[in-house]
């Protein structure tokens, strides 16, 4: 058997997947482990957990496989440094980067003594990762294929297409210039200081105008051909070392821009100040700047591949926004986005790349994103008893329901009376988002649930909107797009007649950032769902990720501790059910 050990490893959101012949068997993100959002370090933990969760040890691994090659065009990273002679800052920082990555082996030693790798380390370039995780895990035979983020390997886009066993890059982007890079530093003007706050950007910019777009334009310009640029006056990324900083929360990232985009838009907002009408109209205006140069790349790649089918990847593939509008704006009618899309994803990316380099065939599709840890019936009885004297202090006896129909019964019944509901179950997710094994579930028809959620649980900023699981079948009769969309990776606009039904779920602007739920995928989630839309009419529920200001929990410890400590009414622990008297 061929294993290979995928790593996304010093850089945001460090992970591990484990593929055996060719089907993924285990995926995770180190945050959900450590407790340390965002984490950036060695996934030593991540490891431990996909070499268990396959039944070896590092030394049966074939392969491991590493989202980051520093000798990726090292001839134009030298160019560089001698042309435009960054800080010393930036350029030791590059080095150290460069010596982390070339140390994966005594990494792995060092992490686990006992069983020595013995394998071959392939260094494989940061975008084609991201790449491969689009495109060799998608249901396409052929696609187009693009990539857009940040920074990786010195460049920041890539795409190209893919067909059966091939996948061709055809084009980038190259340091310095970025789109992600582009929303990131508008993101940080507009007083989100956060490592990945540009969702918050997101969710802002239906509530504004694109008054600023040509300002926009001034900024990023994009070439007829797909490719775009920044004008550099406004960045500080190309010459200057910009720290993200680790403050046990998210972190922190420093300052992207000059003054010269305060000088272009004004003064930035400090992050304890109020939102004004012109911060929502820059959100817009930048949201729409993206838009138009990614839609305007998409056109190109239609126009010489012919093909209906795209897949995205790169952290700008979570721009639900746009890719909600892809089909309006595109000829395209089919989008895949796996469901880390971002760094994390890359490790997925890199073990499947080396699959298909070693000879093997396609013949997996991820379909739903369940490849987290598990947790048996006994491993929640003994939460449970360890936290006995605050489960009952809390006013909860723990009830097993071991029929299934039961219990989606009173838990939708529950989400039916306004209570909101800790949903624990099964594997948990990859990516970011949460899928229905480790939510928070609320009713989609109560006006007031946002505000409700914030107050009890989430403590968030109040403009951003909460995300509908609708079952699959029922989509195309509440959203004007039919689509899957298993991992709630694009936003619709819902059917104007069914809006007043499901406020909670709907943003401002009509839309909604859905999760489609089929039943072969998850069928306990499927049949609560289906049980609360027997309840009330509706079919979906309000979903948003199982935590409060931390990484999504994990094992029943940290969920348990997440119900107690906020005022969450009901929680469904696998088979156990635990149910305030008073909240």
């Amino acid at each position: 058997m061929v294993h290979i050990l995928g790593l996304n490893a010093y850089h945001g959101d460090s992970s591990a997947c484990l593929v055996t012949d060719g089907v993924l068997v285990a995926a995770a993100e180190e945050e959900r482990f450590r407790r340390i959002k965002h984490w950036a370090g060695f996934p030593a933990q991540a490891i431990a957990y996909c070499l268990e969760a396959g039944g070896i040890a590092l030394k049966d691994v074939t392969h491991v496989a590493i989202n980051r090659d520093p000798r990726a065009r090292l001839g134009r990273k030298i160019a560089y440094a001698l042309l435009h002679r960054p800080s010393l800052g930036l350029v030791a920082e590059r080095l150290r980067n460069a010596r982390k990555w070339r140390g994966i082996e005594t990494e792995l030693d060092n992490a686990f003594p006992d069983a020595r790798f013995s394998g071959t380390v392939h260094h494989v370039e940061h975008h084609l990762c991201h790449l491969a995780s689009a495109f060799l895990i998608s249901p396409f035979e052929r696609a187009s294929v693009v990539s857009i983020d940040g920074f990786g390997d010195f460049s920041s886009a890539a795409w190209g297409l893919g067909q059966g066993q091939a996948l061709t890059v055809e084009g980038r982007v190259m340091f310095p210039h970025s789109l992600g890079i582009f929303y990131e530093a508008i993101t940080r003007y507009l007083g989100f200081p956060h490592y990945g706050d540009e969702y918050k950007v997101m969710g802002l910019a239906p509530y504004g105008v694109p008054t600023r777009l040509d300002d926009m334009r001034r900024i990023v310009r994009v070439a007829r051909d797909g490719t775009f640029a920044l004008d550099l006056r406004y960045f500080r990324h190309h010459t200057e070392r910009v720290n993200y900083e680790w403050s046990g929360g998210a972190p922190s990232g420093g300052r992207l821009f000059t003054p010269a985009l305060e000088e272009l838009l004004g003064p930035a907002r400090p992050p304890d100040a109020p939102l004004e009408d012109r911060h929502r109209d820059i959100a817009r205006s930048a949201q729409a700047m993206f838009e138009e140069a990614v839609f305007t790349l998409y056109r190109v790649l239609h126009g010489r591949h012919g093909t209906d089918n795209i897949a995205l990847a790169g952290g700008c593939g979570f721009n639900s926004v746009a890719n909600g509008r892809l089909y309006g704006q595109t000829p395209y009618r089919r989008c895949y986005v796996q469901a880390a899309a971002g760094d994390a994803g890359g490790a997925v990316g890199a073990a499947f790349e080396i699959w298909r380099r070693t000879g093997g065939a396609r013949r997996f599709v991820m379909d739903h994103a369940h490849w987290g840890p598990e947790y048996a019936d006994e491993a929640v009885r003994a939460a449970l008893a360890g936290r006995a004297r605050e489960i009952e202090a809390s006013g909860c006896r723990p009830e097993r329901i071991s029929d299934e129909g039961a219990l989606c019964g009173r838990v939708a019944r529950a989400i039916a009376d306004g209570k909101i509901v800790g949903w624990f179950q099964g594997r948990m997710e990859w990516g970011p988002r949460a899928l229905g094994n480790r939510s928070i579930l609320a009713d989609p028809r109560r006006a007031d649930m946002k505000d409700v959620l914030n107050r009890k649980i989430k403590r968030r900023e109040g403009f951003r909107p909460f995300a509908p699981s609708v079952l699959r079948e029922e989509a195309p009769s509440w959203f004007e797009t039919d689509d899957d969309v298993p991992f709630m990776t694009q936003v619709f606009q819902i059917r104007p007649e069914k809006r007043e039904r499901i406020p909670a779920v709907c943003h401002v602007d009509g839309s909604g950032r859905l999760q489609t739920v089929a039943r072969s995928a998850n069928p306990r989630y499927h049949r609560l769902i289906s049980s609360f839309a027997a309840e009330t009419g509706v079919p979906m529920v309000l979903n948003t990720s199982f935590n409060e200001n931390e990484p999504v929990v994990c094992t029943p410890e940290q969920a348990l501790d997440c119900f107690l400590r906020t005022k969450m009414d009901v929680l469904a622990l696998g088979d156990y059910l635990l149910t305030r008297t008073e909240t």
